[in-house]
């Protein structure tokens, strides 16, 4: 398939949260996929209204809506992937999740576009009860992505794919978000499941950096725990999102990739 049109829609994974910084924004998978699929196409085009902690709901009443005019059938590719962020609240209701998640994608797979759908690491290497806590919601998340995707005949995007998602060495200093290193094996990843042009050397392994000095690792886990931990508790205290007051990064489509 060559497609004439690439949407994005979610939350800070699609964003790019936390890859290298273009033009003020982060660069993010889906504009690396972007920059494959325009050179497949001369009126190729890219949007990307995914927006960081935002919930499914959300991305249902407030991207989903602007996308759809939007979408002009098969050549049309549509990312969707959210409800990690819902998984992490307190609040969290697997049912709920499922009904919003299906009325979204419904509504995207009505259109006749090529839709892909993501699930999420299960297991993080960790132990304890939050570890726990991750492996139970997540692996329902994935288990709802993965009946709904197979009901609608839906190309479904498994973490497991990648033998080194689970890998702390993906993921930027928050150690929630992909770094660059993610940001391209998740962009390649894609473009081989669609037949795309890719790097068959995404699945290579990591090699590890040698180990920190102990006494380095206790300190970068208080920092982190000092910069990302207590503000996200101090968001969910407040009712607040990192999203709030965020447009996404293309809302229109525009020709890709962008000239610099």
């Amino acid at each position: 398939m060559i497609f004439d049109r690439f949407i994005v829609l979610g939350d800070s994974f699609s964003e790019g949260m936390t890859d290298e910084i273009r033009d003020g924004n982060y660069r993010g998978w889906g504009d690396r996929v972007a920059d494959v699929l325009a050179t497949q196409s001369e009126d190729f085009t890219y949007a990307n209204f995914a927006i960081r902690g935002k919930l499914v709901k959300q991305v249902l009443d407030d991207q989903i809506p602007r996308a759809l005019p939007l979408i002009t059938g098969p050549k049309t590719l549509v990312s969707f992937h959210a409800g990690a962020n819902d998984a992490l609240r307190p609040s969290y209701n697997a049912e709920t999740l499922r009904a919003d998640y299906r009325a979204a994608v419904e509504k995207l797979a009505a259109t006749g576009a090529t839709i892909i759908l993501f699930t999420v690491v299960e297991k993080t290497g960790n132990g304890g009860r939050a570890s726990e806590l991750w492996f139970e919601r997540f692996s329902t998340f994935n288990a709802i992505v993965h009946e709904i995707g197979t009901e609608l005949n839906l190309v479904v995007m498994d973490s497991k794919m990648d033998p080194e998602s689970a890998s702390p060495h993906i993921l930027a200093f928050d150690r929630l978000h992909l770094n660059e290193r993610g940001h391209y094996r998740v962009a390649h990843a894609v473009l081989e499941r669609l037949g795309q042009p890719h790097d068959a050397q995404w699945r290579k392994p990591i090699v590890a950096p040698e180990e920190k000095f102990w006494l380095l690792q206790k300190a970068m886990t208080g920092l982190w725990i000092l910069t990302f931990v207590l503000p996200w508790v101090l968001r969910r205290l407040q009712g607040k999102s990192s999203g709030d007051g965020r447009r996404g990064k293309y809302e229109t489509p525009i020709s890709w990739p962008v000239a610099r």
